[in-house]
């Protein structure tokens, strides 16, 4: 083996230890969760929010599905930390629209919510926050059947809403 031979082998095992070490702490700057995974404590803060009282029934249903699922269907909490003040607008959109009658033959139910997480005692705000949410609806001949069907959509539509809300705000009671 030559002078040179051992110069470089020893300058190549210098850089292949310093790119080791180098990978090892980028490594370690990183957190692997879950995406979905809650700890004890942003369950036990979900589980501390008060929800403001609704005003329609869209509202309503989009308030008890966030009320189910953020105290894991414990209910309302006795002593909150937190308070959720939020809006709903519903809207009713015909598509596919019967060239005999011009009457929708099938609709889209969209329903939005801006909200404010706010600490109960101070009323500091912490997040705000829009999100929306849509359902498909296929309009029957029967009025009822119809009447039915549009309840079905805000109904689904309300439990889609009320889980990114609650995804949302445990996103941000997580850090």
């Amino acid at each position: 083996m030559s002078l040179s031979d051992v110069r470089n082998f020893g300058l190549g095992r210098w850089i292949m230890t310093a790119a080791g070490l180098s990978a090892l702490l980028l490594a370690a700057g990183c957190q692997v969760k879950p995406l979905y995974a809650t700890n004890s404590d942003t369950a036990a803060a979900l589980a501390s929010i008060d929800f403001s009282e609704a005003d329609d029934r869209v509202e309503l249903e989009v308030r008890n599905n966030l009320v189910f699922m953020a105290g894991r269907g414990a209910g309302e909490p006795v002593n909150p930390e937190y308070d959720v003040d939020f809006n709903v607008a519903t809207r009713y959109i015909g598509v596919l629209l019967d060239l005999d009658t011009d009457l929708p033959r099938a609709g889209r139910v969209e329903v939005r919510a801006d909200f404010t997480l706010t600490r109960h005692g101070t009323g500091e705000i912490l997040k705000t926050g829009k999100r929306r949410a849509v359902a498909l609806v296929d309009y029957p001949n029967q009025e009822f059947a119809k009447i039915r069907a549009t309840r079905d959509a805000e109904n689904r539509a309300a439990r889609e809403l009320a889980e990114l809300m609650r995804a949302d705000i445990a996103s941000w009671l997580g850090r």
